[in-house]
C-alpha cells in the first residue's frame, strides 16, 4: 500500500479543477484546525462518516490515512462492525470489504 497513493479520478479532479481543488484543501485545513482530535482519531472519525455514508472512495481513502496516522487494521475493522448496528449489515460488510481490499493491495 503506497503512502501517496491518489486515485485517477481525484488526479483527473485537481487537473481540471484546481482552483475548486484548493479551496477545499484550505476548507480541510480549517476545519482540521477547529477539532479537539488527533490525527489519528480524526481519521477514525471519518472513516466511520465515510462507512456510514456508504462512500467507497472515502472509506479506501480513510483507511489508507487511519493506517498512515497509527491506527491499528483491528481499530480500522472495529468502525466498519460498529456500523453493523448503526448502519446496518450490508453496509458494514460492504465497508469491510473496502477495507481488506485496500490493506491487502500490493
Amino acid at each position: 500500500m503506497s503512502d501517496d497513493y491518489l486515485p485517477g479520478i481525484y488526479q483527473r479532479f485537481l487537473e481540471r479543477f484546481p482552483e475548486v481543488a484548493e479551496a477545499q484543501g484550505d476548507l480541510a485545513r480549517t476545519i482540521r484546525e477547529q477539532n479537539p482530535f488527533d490525527d489519528r482519531t480524526d481519521r477514525l472519525i471519518k472513516l466511520a462518516v465515510a462507512v456510514g455514508a456508504e462512500s467507497e472512495g472515502a472509506v479506501r481513502s480513510n483507511v489508507r490515512k487511519a493506517l498512515q496516522h497509527g491506527a491499528s487494521l483491528d481499530e480500522v475493522r472495529a468502525v466498519a462492525l460498529a456500523a453493523v448496528t448503526t448502519c446496518g449489515f450490508p453496509t458494514a460488510i460492504a465497508a469491510l470489504g473496502w477495507i481488506e481490499e485496500v490493506t491487502t493491495a500490493p
